[in-house]
Formats: structure tokens, sequence, C-alpha cells
């Protein structure tokens, strides 16, 4: 009998959090409508991006963000064996499943277009790479811009003498769909290069495994890893380290190291020359390299570094510690380079002629020119431009609260964007006309109830996948990103019964280590981490990189090779294992481990 993950329509609400439903529009629920189809498909829960509960704001996130993969997979570029990407919400997670296209006529048509499109992409990529750049940070200066309109008493003069005949209430109309237009825009431009990068990289694989069979897909990366380049996602750990290295030079490394909060820190170095020009090279870096989420970027109340200088502060002091012990905080870009060269041009010698050695060039080529902006590109999206989206809707609930339709503005989150809508049309109307507004009595208890319902949701641990186990999982976003492979699905079903000490996943980069685990959950523990130790933790964000520099190894819960604990494992040559889906549960911080990250095994030996 073949095996299966429950149906989404057996779960059971958690207790108290029942009525959780009305937080999310009905397309994004399990319907009765769909059952059919919704029964016979793979669900997974996609925890690499949203691993808590979400609020109902916050699910522009995930809606936002498919709507663009699948526009460039399905309409645009027409990936050939993959549209987009469907999504549901249950008990307030997002579970995923990937639409396949079957038609091997279908597949060949899309093909043809696909090669046609996406190849003008490939010739021109440098120069529409320039240009993306400039679209995107054109749209962040755009919402860095955008002023969230008062409704004053009396509207100021110049309404009337310049003739102007639009009041505040077009005004907050135009702001709030302005804020919501410019989410859209920048998924819109995520995916814009971001798909076509996995195509290349997954055409160099497939090129690399069709003549070399037994290759592992971390040598297959090892070809593409070294990154040279400014990569922008590595800019705000650089500028940690260099704040750090300027201490020492300046001579206030002490004061640096015993500040504990940004106020300390500016009584301690404001009274020196020395002090003063490092404060002023600390408060330089702020934009836009602190506009990088505590979180992955995904919820509104995960923070940045800009709003919570602890967290760079605490980082700048760990770099500084480990200088002054002699350890090297920087990436072995050199070594990486050489190993990755070595690597090369072995497998290449052993290509038969000319001309497959030259369509490996060039499959290579391509994939080392569009690598760095598959790690890359998340800097100006989810970290940069989402740490001003979250600011600006939070800037819309002081609004409402001011008015009395919220208590607080962080209240505005737990509605959704369309019932935020709703409430700031009522706000013009009543604003506009003196009436007395339903919003005060109507909306502050849906957000008392709605706050409960997500605290008893955070309390339930969502199965890891639902539905049928399919015979084949082919979506390449699910295998490169989550790491969702016909192996590690019925691996899934099997561990889930088991109490083994042996955890597998997806070996993401290579090498053997033995050390003590550190189980990590949150940005917030990171300070916990000891010089030697191995990581453990659900997954790893941008915003983790600086800990990279003194562990040992990295096991993930959730990844593939192309998730952010791989790549950055592979760039500091730590062996890491991402995948194991019961990591975290499994494993207990003091625990000593070994990380086989060749074979993608971790094995609890205490």
């Amino acid at each position: 009998m073949k095996r299966a993950f429950p149906s989404p329509f057996e779960i059971p609400t958690p207790p108290g959090a029942e009525g959780w439903e009305e937080m999310y529009p009905p397309y994004l629920r399990f319907s009765e409508h769909r059952r059919a189809t919704e029964e016979s498909r793979l669900w997974v829960w996609n925890s690499m991006h949203f691993p808590e509960p979400m609020y109902p704001f916050d699910i522009i996130t995930a809606d936002d963000g498919y709507i663009g993969i699948g526009q460039i997979n399905a309409r645009i570029f027409l990936l050939p064996t993959a549209l987009g990407i469907e999504h549901r919400v249950l008990n307030g997670y997002v579970y995923i499943s990937g639409i396949p296209v079957t038609d091997p006529q279908e597949v060949e048509r899309r093909a043809r277009i696909f090669t046609e499109r996406a190849g003008y992409y490939y010739r021109n990529w440098n120069e529409l790479y320039g240009k993306w750049l400039g679209k995107v940070q054109e749209t962040i200066r755009e919402l860095e811009a955008l002023r969230v309109p008062d409704l004053p008493e009396v509207e100021p003069d110049s309404v009337v003498m310049e003739g102007r005949g639009l009041g505040s209430a077009y005004d907050l109309l135009v702001a709030y769909h302005r804020l919501l237009e410019s989410f859209c825009k920048i998924y819109q431009y995520h995916f814009e290069l971001l798909v076509l990068g996995y195509a290349a990289y997954l055409s160099f694989t497939q090129f690399c495994k069709q003549h070399f069979p037994e290759i592992s897909d971390q040598t297959v990366a090892k070809m593409v890893a070294g990154l040279e380049q400014d990569i922008p996602i590595f800019r705000p750990d650089e500028e940690l380290k260099r704040l750090a290295r300027l201490a020492q030079a300046l001579g206030v490394a002490p004061e640096v190291k015993r500040s504990r909060t940004p106020q300390e820190l500016e009584e301690a170095l404001s009274a020196t020359e020395a002090g003063k020009r490092w404060l002023q090279e600390f408060r330089g870096a702020q934009h836009p390299w602190f506009y990088y989420s505590c979180g992955n970027g995904f919820y509104h109340y995960h923070g940045s570094w800009v709003e919570n200088l602890d967290v760079p502060l605490s980082a700048i002091r760990r770099y500084v510690e480990l200088l002054e012990a002699g350890e090297r905080i920087d990436r072995d870009i050199p070594g990486l380079i050489a190993e990755r060269d070595r690597i090369t041009a072995a497998y290449r010698n052993l290509l038969p002629d000319d001309s497959t050695r030259q369509a490996f060039d060039e499959a290579l080529g391509l994939a080392r020119t569009v690598f760095p902006y598959v790690e890359g590109h998340g800097f100006y999206v989810e970290h940069w431009h989402w740490t001003v989206f979250w600011q600006k809707a939070r800037q819309f609930g002081q609004l409402l609260a001011k008015y009395g339709f919220l208590h607080q503005p962080d209240d505005v989150f737990c509605l959704h964007r369309h019932e935020v809508s709703q409430a700031l049309e009522e706000l013009r109307l009543v604003w506009a006309t003196g009436a007395e507004p339903l919003g005060p009595k109507y909306w502050p208890p849906i957000v008392a109830r709605r706050r409960t319902i997500l605290e008893r949701l955070r309390e339930w641990t969502p199965p890891p996948a639902l539905g049928p186990a399919p015979d084949e999982v082919t979506d390449p976003m699910l295998i490169m990103l989550w790491g969702v492979t016909t192996e590690r699905i019925q691996e899934w079903l099997g561990q889930a019964e088991g109490g083994e000490n042996t955890l597998t996943g997806y070996a993401a980069s290579p090498g053997v280590v033995e050390g003590t685990a550190r189980v990590i959950r949150a940005v917030e523990q990171l300070d916990e981490v000891q010089p030697g130790e191995i990581l453990v933790a659900p997954l790893t964000m941008a915003n983790w990189t600086p800990v990279f520099a003194r562990i040992r190894a990295v096991v993930c819960d959730i990844g593939g090779i192309m998730s952010h604990a791989a790549i950055v494992a592979r760039e500091y040559g730590l062996p890491a294992v991402v995948g194991t889906r019961f990591g975290t549960s499994r494993i207990r911080t003091g625990q000593r481990i070994r990380v086989d990250g060749n074979r993608g095994v971790v094995t609890v030996l205490e």
C-alpha cells in the first residue's frame, strides 16, 4: 500500500484556535470545493520561509511571492516542466505544492519558448542585471519617500490657494495603494532573474550528471563556489568585520567590547577623537547595510538591525574577540577558488572531446555568471525593501490607532490587507463627513481574538507534509531550494516513526567533524554559540552569517543545495547537512555529534 502523509482535511484545529480561518482570504484555505484535487497532491510545509504562523497582514509575503514565481515560470519565460507553486494556509502555516507540466508536447512547446527568451537574458546577463539593480534601488527610494498622510482637523490653506481640488482622503487612498503596489513590484523584480539563475545552475548540474553519473550534488556546487564578487547579501557581515578591525586599529576595541547597548557605546566613544571617528563609520554603515532583518524578513515583528542595533553590536563584539584571539574571520576565498579550479580541471579532463569540453565550459561559465545573483539579490528585496515596507505599514497602523480603530499600531498586522483597506475606507469617510465611526467598536475585539488564536497556533507543530507521497519529485525549485527530493520524502515517512540516533539529510557541504551541538532557534540566541561548536538550527538566514566564522559545522532541519546554510557553509569551508527535518527535535545542546557532509549523515554520539 502506498504510504502517505495526513490529508489536509483530517488535520484538527488546535484547542483555543477555533475560527482561525477568518484571518485569511478563502482562496488560501483548503476547500471542500477543491477537495478532490487538493487531496490528490503533495503539500509541503514551507518552514524555510514561513516557520511561524502567519499574521493576517503578513500573508502578503506568500501571496505576492507565489504570484511572482508563477508569473515568471508559467507566463513569461515558460519553464518547460514546471508552472507555479500553489500555496494554502492550514492552522496559520503555509503549505506549498508545485504544479508540473506533464504533457510531452507541451513540454516541448514551452522548451522552445524558454530557450529563446532565457537565452536572451543569459547572453545579456550583466547588462540586464545592471538594469535590474537600478529598478530595484529606485523602487526602494520610492517606498522610502512614501508619505502616510495625516488627516488634519482643517486642510492647510495651500489646498485652497493652489486650487488643488484634492484632499487628504484622496492622499490616504493613494498612499495605501502605493504601499501594496511597491511590495508587488519588488517581488516581481525578485523573480525576474532568480528563476533563470536556478535554471542555469540546474542545467550545469544535469550536464555533469549526464557525463559523470556518480558525481555528487556538492561536487557540482563546489565547481561554482568561491564568490569573489562583492555579493550584497554578504556586505552587512563584511561591514561588521570592517568595524571590528577599525576598532582595533583605532584603539577603541575595549570600549566596543564593554558597551552592551548603543547608548553605552555612544557615551564611551564620544569622549575621544578616535571614538568619534569609529562612531561616524558605524553610523555611515547603517544605510543601507543595517536594513537587514533580524529574522528572514517575512514577518513584521522580526525587526531589523537598524531598528535593533544591539544585534550588529553583538556581532561586532564577537569579531573583536576572535581577532584578539588570533582567529581568522574572513572566508578563505583563495582556498575555495583553488579547490574549485582543481575539481573543475579534474572533471573537465575526463570529457571525451573538445566539443563536449566546450559545452562544459559554456554551462559552467553561465552558472558562475548567474550564481552570485542567486544568493545576493535577497539583500535588496527581503531585507532593505521589506524593512522599509514594514515600517510604512506600521505608520498606517499608527493612523488607525490615532482615531481609535486600533489600540496600538502593530494591531494593523492582525488584519489582512483587504481588511486594512476597509478600515481606511471608513476612516476616510468619517473624517470627511464628521460622522460617528463604527471602526473603534468593530476592529479591536477582532484583533484581541486573533492575537489569542495566533498564540495557540504557535504552540502547534505542523506535519512536514500533507497528502500522498509522489512517485517522483521533479520540480527544480522544490529540489534545489527546499531539498524536497523523492528520497527525502521517503526518509521523512520513515524517520517520523523512528527514534534512531542517526539522521539523514542533504549533503550540502563536504567534510566530517565531531563536536558539541548547540541548538539555536532564533537570531537572539546566537550569542550562546561558543567557538568550535556545531550549529543545529531549523534553518539559517542571511543575518546569521557572522556565526559561521566560529563554528565547525552546520545541521539544518530544512534546505537543499541552494539554501542559505548550504551556500554559506561551502563559502566558509564548513561541513553541512541540511534537510534533516528532525535535527532540532532529536539533538540537544551539549550532546556530542558527528556531521558527515560527504554523505549527508548526522550521528548523535552520546
